[in-house]
């Protein structure tokens, strides 16, 4: 039987406050870290110049992001394969946000002036650039990882998942509540509404600092549980490890219908922020918008436990999906109605906490999945798909939003007055175009082959105690 100190408030609140530190970082750098080299690391008079850095440093990020989706696999192979006093997923949780918070302070700077010398920048931007994806991976998969680890019942995972996810959706929502107003305040300037380079460059600290305390709080606040169940008959060697991959026909139908979801939906969030400044004229305002997303976020995640056991899973993801596809039509027709944009915009934030939810409980239910068909436990290396589908789709993003700032007349010193009906157009199109094919098509992959629900997954976990045993569980 569990030990029941593993699923206390201590245990999850530290998890929670790990989660909180680590989706501010993320959001930082996923969704803001484009608009800073777009709008304050290139903003020379030169428009040429600038577009032409922008398009250099997107697909400097969008080739380094793709080439890691062949690493993180190993990653995870690596975090399974940990023996510690500390477990297999803290160590990395702690190193991993040290390294990768050291990283965004510098890139999140024209690091001492190099951009005036491109070549010297934009070698030392990809060396940094990779320490920074690489450790991070070791956190985010160390981090989401932990889950498997404290509970074989599907139930007791959606609590826990729903409370760290209260903390992530914190603290991904509270990064655009406090963007603009606090980089202003730091800011000498006031550039284009969205303050200047040092501005950005002190926010990106904060956010690394928070991380930092939330990885601690992890370090001390969580245990795993030991049981029969999580030991391997043998290790996993990297020629292996992509043979795993590979054969788990069901991770690989998830990732599929995830990277599709997931690269619309976050074209949208990472486009809003310049819609704000470009379209309504007052960046500001997305502040308002991030305090109705916190709250919504809040309510949707708390609400998750209770949908999922009167709709089921599957349900609650078609549920949200049109929700989605209301609030872009909504954002559709919006143009400058503030109210109106803000109403699609909270919209469009209610279903991705409990997409996400979904999504993580079926990536982890996969575990005992692929453990049964295959014949081995691979906690890391399977959940280490979802935050490389993250990147993927994080990838496409970048590199479609800095082609759009580009294309829409949003970079540089761009002024709002300068805006044409042509440039709004562009904007639109792309951020509300892409997400209506990519999501129906990942709807239509989720429901149609992924079919790990609860019920499936209950049958899995008594067919594996019965072949590999069960012990007592203790505290590691």
């Amino acid at each position: 039987m569990e030990n029941n100190t593993n699923h206390g408030w201590v245990s999850r609140t530290s998890y929670a406050f790990g989660a909180f530190g680590h989706d501010l970082f993320n959001q930082v750098m996923n969704s803001y870290f484009i608009m800073f080299v777009t709008n304050h690391l290139f903003n020379s008079s030169d428009t040429a110049y600038n577009n032409k850095m922008i398009g250099i440093m997107t697909t400097i990020i969008f080739v380094l992001r793709v080439a890691e989706l062949f690493i993180d696999p190993f990653i995870g192979n690596t975090i399974d394969k940990t023996q510690t006093r500390w477990g297999k997923f803290k160590p990395w949780v702690v190193v991993g946000t040290i390294v990768s918070g050291l990283a965004m302070m510098l890139l999140f700077s024209d690091m001492w002036g190099l951009t005036s010398k491109p070549m010297y920048y934009l070698f030392i931007f990809t060396f940094v650039y990779i320490v920074m994806d690489i450790f991070f991976a070791f956190k985010d998969i160390g981090l989401w990882s932990m889950l498997p680890a404290l509970s074989f019942d599907s139930l007791e995972r959606e609590k826990t998942a729903t409370i760290a996810r209260v903390g992530s959706t914190l603290g991904g929502t509270i990064v655009t509540v406090t963007i603009i107003p606090m980089i202003l305040m730091f800011s000498a300037t006031n550039e284009g509404g969205t303050g200047d380079s040092r501005g950005w460059f002190l926010y990106a600290v904060i956010a690394a600092i928070i991380a930092l305390l939330g990885a601690v709080s992890i370090g001390f606040g969580t245990k795993e549980v030991n049981s029969r169940l999580r030991e391997n008959k043998e290790e996993t060697g990297f020629k292996k490890v992509l043979w795993i991959l590979v054969h788990n026909d069901q991770l690989l139908w998830l990732a599929l219908a995830y990277v599709l979801y997931g690269s619309g939906v976050y074209l949208t969030n990472s486009l809003m922020l310049y819609y704000f400044t470009y379209v309504l004229g007052d960046a500001a305002k997305f502040s308002i918008l991030g305090m109705l997303n916190m709250g919504i976020g809040l309510l949707a995640v708390s609400l998750f436990p209770a949908l999922a056991k009167k709709f089921k899973r599957r349900n609650v993801f078609v549920i949200c999906v049109v929700i989605i596809f209301i609030a872009i039509g909504i954002f559709s027709f919006a143009d400058k109605n503030l109210w109106l944009v803000l109403l699609a915009g909270a919209l469009f934030n209610l279903p991705q906490p409990l997409v996400f939810l979904v999504v993580l409980m079926t990536f982890t239910d996969i575990v005992e999945y692929g453990q049964l068909k295959l014949g081995h436990r691979d906690e890391s290396l399977v959940l280490s798909i979802r935050p490389l589908i993250d990147k993927l789709s994080g990838a496409i993003v970048t590199g479609i939003t800095g082609m759009t700032a580009v294309m829409a007349g949003m970079s540089g010193n761009a002024k709002v007055s300068a805006m044409t009906a042509s440039n709004v157009w562009t904007l639109k199109a792309i951020m509300l175009g892409t997400p209506i094919v990519t999501v129906i098509i990942g709807t239509i992959i989720f429901l149609s082959k992924v079919k790990i629900t609860e019920e499936k997954h209950a049958e899995i976990v008594a067919e594996l105690e019965k072949t590999w045993g069960k012990d007592d569980v203790e505290d590691k």
